[in-house]
């Protein structure tokens, strides 16, 4: 694969992922900048795209902005989108390890996970020609509109109540 295609087929993939409403919610309530996930997706799955081993110079060339960035600003972004990914993790930890994941006020978040998980498993399904095409589009439009309204709820620091 080209250069060219390359860079067009992973911007257009960062691009339909960014325009998608619950990628947009997530991230929106994530501890990463759009930059910084947009760095991230491109250091962990172009090489993938491209089927081979990418140099940071050439991962940097792949952000959606006209020239591309300097190696050293690609490496600053990923350092910090990764340091965010892992504190966000030990938060987690952090906070099973205190119990608070046993209070029933964190059952929506496991709710929307579990939708979340099925939407996912249902688009793949759809994606692959598994199945009824028409009952599949319509469960997929109708997980993704319930999915949005529970994401956009959980996203409310009053969501976590008192704890």
């Amino acid at each position: 694969m080209n250069t060219l295609n390359l860079k067009g087929d992973v911007q257009n993939w960062i691009t339909y992922l960014f325009n998608d409403p619950i990628v947009d919610i997530l991230a929106e309530n994530s501890n990463l900048t759009k930059i910084q996930l947009e760095t991230l997706l491109i250091d962990v799955l172009a090489s993938n795209i491209a089927r081979k081993s990418l140099k940071t110079e050439e991962k940097a060339k792949l952000r959606r902005l006209k020239e591309g960035i300097s190696r050293g600003s690609f490496n600053r972004t990923l350092k910090q989108a990764r340091r965010n990914v892992i504190k966000s993790i030990y938060t987690i930890l952090l906070l099973g390890y205190l119990g608070v994941f046993e209070s029933t006020q964190l059952d929506p978040f496991l709710e929307v996970s579990n939708k979340l998980q099925t939407y996912t498993s249902t688009y793949k399904d759809l994606m692959n020609g598994e199945g009824i095409m028409d009952e599949h589009l319509r469960l997929v439009k109708m997980l993704r509109e319930e999915l949005e309204m529970s994401l956009e709820n959980l996203s409310k620091p009053r969501a976590l109540g008192k704890l």
